[in-house]
This record gives C-alpha cells, sequence and structure tokens, in this order.
C-alpha cells in the first residue's frame, strides 16, 4: 500500500476565479500517483499541487471525471414519496457541485508571468492575460479544470459564434470574452429579430452582456440604444464586438445595475432565467437568486417607458416546469409593477438538451417554451 503523499506547508497565492477557498490540505502529486489515490484525496478535499509531466496532468484529470460520472449505487426501496421537480433540481445541482469541488483539487502552479513550469506545458499566458487582465509578477496556484476553461474561452473568443439573425457571414460572429454568457441560444434572438418595433428612434439594452441584442436592434433600424451591464467584461465584451460588427456608432454602453436614466419607447431584457444561487461569478447570467434581476425590471420599468412605450422580456419558463417559480408569480410581479400584458411570442428551444433523454432534467426541458412578453404601463 503507498504512502499518503505529505502535506506541504510553503505554498504560492491560491486564484479562483469561482471564488472557492483554498484547499485546506495541499500536497505534492505527480506522475507517481494512482488515479485511485488521487480521487480518494480529491473526496476529502486535499488539493494536489501537480510538479510532474503538464499531460499527465490532463490524464488525471480525465480519470478523475469518470470516476466521479459512475453511478452510484441505488438505493434500497423505501416508502419515500419520489422527489418534486425542485427537489430534484436542487439534488442535481447539489450534485454538479461536489462534482466540481471533486475535479477542481488537481492544481497546477503558475509563475508570476502566467508560465506553467511543469514539462511539456502550453503557453497559455494570452488565456490567462483574456481572463484575468495583465501578470501581477505574483505566482499562484490554480486548479487545473478552471485553466482549461480559460483555455476553451479563449478558442472562443478567437473562433467567435456565428448568429445568423444578425445577417449574412463573415459579419454575423459575436466573440464572447471568458465570464460573459455566449449567446448559443438562438431561439430567443429570433423573437427579438422578428417581433415588430414599436419604435426605432431609441432603446434600452438591460444587461447588454457581449452585445448581440444591441447589435441586433441596430440592424433592425433602431437609431439609438443605451446598453447597460453592471460587470466591467460584459462592457468590454460588447464594445469589441459592436466594434467588429460596426455598431458602435448606434450605441451607448453605460455601468448600471438595471437602467440607465431616463426613458424609452422600447426596453429590452433578456435577464437568467432560472431562480437559483449561482455558484460562481460565471454563473449569474444563468442563475438569478430571488428572481433579483426579473423583479427589479419588473418593478422599475414603467418608470423608463416613453408614453405607449413597450419593455420586451425575453424569458425561458423553464423555472415554472421546475417548480422553482409560478406563473402566477410572473404575472402578479407584471401586476405590482404597474404593467400590463401587450402580447406574447412564444417560441420552442432547438438546443440539443431540449431532446436529450439521458440529460436529468429532460422532464422540464422537454416542456420548456422561450416567449417575449410585450409589457406596457397600465392604465
Amino acid at each position: 500500500m503507498s504512502q499518503a503523499p505529505e502535506s506541504l506547508t510553503d505554498l504560492p497565492t491560491w486564484r479562483a476565479e469561482s471564488g472557492a477557498p483554498a484547499p485546506r490540505r495541499v500536497v505534492r502529486a505527480d506522475d507517481t500517483l494512482s488515479a485511485d489515490s488521487a480521487y480518494r484525496l480529491a473526496c476529502e478535499g486535499t488539493g494536489l499541487l501537480w510538479q510532474g509531466d503538464f499531460h499527465n496532468a490532463r490524464q488525471l484529470l480525465q480519470a478523475l471525471m469518470r470516476r466521479a460520472e459512475r453511478k452510484p449505487r441505488k438505493a434500497s426501496k423505501t416508502a419515500e414519496a419520489p422527489p418534486t421537480p425542485a427537489q430534484h433540481f436542487h439534488l442535481h445541482r447539489q450534485a454538479l457541485g461536489q462534482r466540481a469541488r471533486t475535479l477542481a483539487m488537481v492544481l497546477v502552479p503558475l509563475n508570476g508571468d502566467y508560465t506553467i513550469p511543469l514539462r511539456r506545458a502550453p503557453d497559455l499566458r494570452q488565456a490567462c492575460t483574456e481572463a484575468w487582465g495583465p501578470a501581477t509578477g505574483e505566482a499562484c496556484m490554480v486548479s487545473l479544470r478552471e485553466l482549461l476553461g480559460l483555455v476553451g474561452a479563449h478558442e472562443w473568443r478567437k473562433k467567435g459564434l456565428e448568429i445568423p439573425a444578425l445577417g449574412d457571414a463573415p459579419n454575423n460572429r459575436i466573440h464572447p470574452h471568458y465570464g460573459v454568457f455566449s449567446p448559443v441560444r438562438g431561439e430567443y434572438l429570433d423573437l427579438v429579430a422578428n417581433t415588430p418595433l414599436p419604435n426605432k428612434t431609441l432603446a434600452f439594452d438591460i444587461g447588454v452582456g457581449t452585445g448581440v441584442l444591441s447589435a441586433l436592434l441596430a440592424k433592425r433600424g433602431v437609431q439609438r440604444i443605451v446598453a447597460t451591464d453592471l460587470d466591467p467584461r460584459a462592457l468590454t465584451c460588447a464594445r469589441e464586438n459592436l466594434k467588429r460588427l460596426q455598431r458602435i456608432d448606434k450605441v451607448e454602453l453605460v455601468q448600471a445595475d438595471l437602467f440607465p436614466e431616463g426613458q424609452a419607447p422600447l426596453v429590452v431584457c433578456n435577464p437568467p432565467w432560472v431562480p437559483a444561487r449561482p455558484s460562481s461569478p460565471i454563473e449569474h447570467a444563468v442563475y438569478d437568486e430571488g428572481s433579483r434581476m426579473l423583479r427589479g425590471f419588473l418593478s422599475g420599468l414603467r418608470a423608463h417607458l416613453s408614453p405607449q412605450g413597450e419593455g420586451w422580456l425575453i424569458l425561458s419558463d423553464l423555472a415554472e416546469h421546475l417548480g422553482l417559480r409560478s406563473r402566477e408569480e410572473l404575472l402578479g410581479w407584471i401586476a405590482e409593477g404597474g404593467l400590463t400584458v401587450l402580447g406574447r411570442y412564444d417560441i420552442r428551444p432547438r438546443h440539443g438538451k431540449a431532446a436529450d433523454a439521458s440529460d436529468p432534467l429532460h422532464a422540464a426541458r422537454s416542456q420548456e417554451i422561450t416567449s417575449l412578453w410585450r409589457l406596457g404601463s397600465a392604465a
């Protein structure tokens, strides 16, 4: 039986985009550590600071993924009722969180210039700089899984994502930055592309993200767009995309929580669709704890609508099928905001998970509808 690695005391600075705390215990790991031993240590919350070949570290991470994906043994049959959709969702999130914590225990060192002091390590300085900014000169250690996420984001940023609603190639690509939600769900873009515009003089884009909706509104002929976001990364990403698409002259970017000053005849918002707690900053584009952004938009919309103006709320009903929010709650928030529903356009999702029966949330996803709610001020 192999002896457990010794715990290290003199460690580089911990870096985690997710905000996760550093492992309480860190041991030295290299090519001699078996995958089973590594998995046991990782499950215990022990960080494995890699000292060997970089490619072997990636292979170890893949081995841990396979072990983490093993189906648990079925519990003995009891008289307990099956979980509700909401309970099933939260159990699924807990399982994903535990899996992420385990896989995050494979650590790699980074020098102060973002080079990796390991054999056969690739040059990831550009990916690190894009995500974290210029190197500070301070060595650190980072989860290998997070580091590989930076590489994936760098490739998306370089390649871009084709958005058919923006027109013909090559001037229809959006390049998402690290930490900014990628517009992979094309159906909500189709809703914005095809809904009749109430006015083309001015629009507010609340939560600009990559800038895709601002670009789409500009393509449709809106003369001026004021786009807001609280995240500096999103504002930088939107500015670069709008410049590339030659739409920046029509868009003013403002750092703000929800609304800019003034009123507009069209106010568009695509908030996070699922009211659950994000586990990392990156998840804020998907999960909106307590429906904070949704409720803030609905409660403040009327004050920012011009007379006869429209607010466009783009929202999936997935949360309703998961039992996390009811249609009655949504309609109640609309009424409380002094708003009325002028109309609604619906579309079925086209993404792969909607038809994937093996997805743990397939029952809810198979019923999902994305809607563009046209809202106006109540009389």
